[in-house]
């Protein structure tokens, strides 16, 4: 039967010192808690970036303003209860 020995493990200790032949088990914990991706540090770096204001840009025009009109107000129309919201309203 193998007898069971305990080595308590300092940073001192050298391969000499541990029996020949011997099972090693090494039980270890990392500091910190698990982050999966990088989300958090993403979400710092975000707060650090100076905010830019948007450009603008040229209206469209003829042809392509109204097939945009069309599809807003009969294509892409979910049906919903109450009042119709607006073409510029921001919710």
């Amino acid at each position: 039967m193998c007898e069971l020995h305990t080595l308590e493990v300092t940073c001192q200790e050298t391969f000499a010192q541990i029996k020949a032949l011997s099972t090693l088990e090494v039980a270890d914990h990392m500091l910190g808690g698990e982050v999966h991706g990088s989300l958090a540090h993403a979400e710092k770096v975000r707060g650090q970036i100076p905010k830019v204001a948007t450009q603008e840009k040229k209206k469209t025009t003829g042809q392509a303003k109204r097939c945009i009109q069309y599809n807003l107000c009969f294509v892409n129309v979910v049906p919903t209860f109450g009042k119709k919201k607006g073409p510029n309203a921001n919710s």
